[in-house]
């Protein structure tokens, strides 16, 4: 599709959206195809869930920090009331968006208060085996599924990717609305799973059969509401997809786009070829639950002493396959677009171009094709012969490069340059060692040898916790701090920013690297004792006391994160449209914040690529795309 074509698609969307109708509430914040606010949206649901899968981890840590001892819900619950009615007090108690996060965290202090008390889960105030797995189990499928994953691609990626290419709007604005509230809906099943007789699914976030078949019936929500995320991922990429090839402005080439948009167009199609299998296998896993198949149940299953009637004929390592060939490429969807966002960053702040824009989007290119052909070295142990192991092998240290190659570009990109230490900055620079660290450990999990003695520790959660915590959760928190001045026209506090940036940094290296030498020594996930019963850990298990304070100690610090966010959209201090003084569309063409339904008032044209910075000669340190 060449630039000419998309500007007369462009040039249509824009005379649909001059005639655009004066909106009631309803239409205009809620139920809005408006592709700035379907992001907004994205953005508050995903950081609410990132807070509540964050607070049944802070929950899970005081049962492996001191095991047998009852639970203080009191010192977890009331931080968190007291949260949402300063939220409140700062917004006035109006009707308003920080009205409106403030009940959401009161109705979630009420639900982590239920969480953490009852005799089922929480016995005399003592976490069960069984709760514990469950709390472990929705940890994860929050975290990935409900918080990171929308937050980078349904949050950013609906707001700045239409901005960054010169579009009004997506290419179906409904489709886009719908993919939203398929996700909440997803979520809510998800949270409402907790409610249901025996709790929610306590299978992992794996959800590995036969364990997940004669699982309790949270299992069963769980595999339903995963129906529904993934419908929406899908209509999202679809989505993504079509805006990027039809509607960039005139003179926007595949080769002047911003990394950024270049890390949404990979990831969308990740999530579009990587996401069906996973679908399918839980509709099956489903109907093994209810209608009583056997896709995954095998012949001659005992379960306390007595042969299940209905198994026989199933593979659970069927479901490994399925599940293991989305969740890889899973990983490239978390990274790519905090690789994006970091880009954007470091190019500005630095005031020089990126070093390899062309290496970095090649890739890209080869990360997203080779993603999907490493996903069995999550199964070494499973029996799969040598043959096939030496070729997960190769392909997984193949695709270890690509990863080299985009993080080197990053790193020497800061050579010479006249860097900016702003809060955004800070969050990114942390990036390039957090995500090596979380990538180099991952290099012996990809080995079937090491891996035998390593898969399934507490080594396994350090390194994947170090590429999606310090890696794309800081690079979703710079963000944030460097969108602000775009989406409010107001800007954050540095100093407060600074506060929780640092006190991050530190407490997330105490949490995730004793986990490194603690699976080294052989402990075992998912020990609901952080095992203590084995003779051979405990050298380490002081650690897990080290572990759980660091992870409350950084609750505290994200308070001053909440704090800045909500007292900025106030009283932060007001901007110009180009707070950064950057090059691409988003800054440089429109107004902050962008006008509503249509977003640019006459449409741009592009000269230049997307970080020309002091260009020798220039008048200034800064050459805007659109401009000539």
């Amino acid at each position: 599709m060449s630039t000419s074509s998309s500007s007369h698609t462009v040039d249509a969307h824009i005379h649909h959206d001059a005639d655009h109708h004066e909106q009631g509430f309803w239409s205009k914040y809620v139920f809005s195809t408006d592709h700035k606010v379907i992001g907004i949206q994205y953005g508050v649901t995903s950081l609410l869930f990132l807070f509540l899968g964050f607070t049944l981890m802070m929950i899970m840590r005081w049962q492996l920090a001191y095991t047998g001892e009852p639970f203080p819900v009191i010192r977890f619950v009331l931080p968190i009331g007291i949260i949402g009615l300063l939220t409140m007090f700062v917004s006035g108690f109006k009707p308003s968006l920080g009205t409106t996060v403030g009940i959401l965290f009161i109705a979630m202090a009420g639900l982590i208060w239920y969480l953490a008390t009852g005799e089922e889960r929480m016995p005399m105030g003592i976490m069960a085996p069984e709760y514990y797995n469950a709390l472990g189990a929705m940890h994860g499928t929050i975290m990935i599924f409900l918080g990171v994953v929308p937050l980078g691609v349904g949050a950013f990626g609906n707001y700045v990717m239409p901005l960054q290419i010169g579009a009004p709007d997506m290419a179906f604005p409904k489709l886009n609305m719908m993919s939203y509230w398929i996700y909440l809906v997803g979520g809510v099943i998800m949270i409402i799973s907790f409610f249901v007789p025996g709790g929610a699914a306590n299978s992992g976030w794996t959800s590995y059969p036969p364990l997940s078949e004669i699982a309790t019936e949270g299992q069963t929500w769980w595999l339903v509401g995963m129906v529904f995320l993934i419908t929406s991922s899908l209509l999202g990429a679809i989505n993504f997809i079509v805006t990027i090839l039809q509607l960039r402005v005139k003179g926007l080439g595949f080769m002047r786009l911003p990394f950024f948009v270049w890390a949404q167009f990979v990831t969308s199609f990740l999530l579009l070829l990587a996401f069906p299998p996973l679908e399918a296998a839980g509709i099956l896993q489903l109907l093994d639950r209810v209608v009583g198949t056997n896709f995954f149940l095998p012949s001659g299953l005992v379960i306390s002493g007595e042969k299940l009637v209905n198994a026989g004929g199933g593979t659970p390592i069927l479901w490994q396959h399925l599940f293991w060939f989305l969740a890889h490429p899973e990983v490239y969807v978390l990274i790519l677009p905090a690789m994006g966002i970091i880009a954007e960053i470091i190019a500005n702040n630095t005031r020089k171009p990126l070093w390899g824009y062309k290496y970095i989007v090649y890739s890209a290119l080869f990360i997203g094709f080779m993603s999907f052909i490493v996903w069995a070295h999550h199964m070494y142990i499973t029996g799969m012969g040598t043959t096939i192991s030496a070729f997960f092998q190769t392909t997984t240290m193949i695709i270890s490069i690509p990863s080299i190659v985009i993080l080197t570009s990053l790193a020497v990109s800061l050579y010479g340059g006249s860097i900016r230490f702003n809060t955004a900055m800070l969050f990114a620079l942390a990036f390039i060692p957090m995500f090596g660290i979380g990538g180099l450990t991952g290099l012996p999990l990809g080995l079937a040898t090491s891996d035998l003695h390593l898969h399934d520790t507490y080594y396994v959660i350090g390194h994947f916790h170090y590429v999606v915590a310090p890696g794309t959760i800081f690079a979703l928190f710079a963000g944030i701090y460097w969108w602000f001045p775009k989406l409010t026209g107001r800007t954050m506090n540095e100093t407060l920013g600074k506060v929780h940036f640092w006190g991050s940094f530190v407490c997330m290296n105490f949490i995730f690297f004793p986990m490194l030498i603690q699976g080294m020594v052989g402990l075992s996930r998912r020990m609901y004792d952080g095992g203590e019963q084995y003779s051979h850990n405990q050298s380490v298990l002081y650690l897990n006391e080290v572990m759980s304070i660091a992870a409350w100690v950084m609750a505290i610090f994200q308070i001053f994160f909440i704090v800045n966010l909500f007292v900025s959209m106030k009283k932060g201090k007001k901007t110009t449209d180009n707070h950064w003084e950057a090059t691409t569309l988003d800054w440089t063409a429109t107004t902050a914040p962008p006008l509503a339904h249509g977003n640019f008032t006459t449409l741009p044209t592009v000269y230049h690529g997307p970080y020309e910075y002091s260009v020798p000669g220039a008048k200034k340190d800064f050459t805007p795309q659109n401009e000539k």
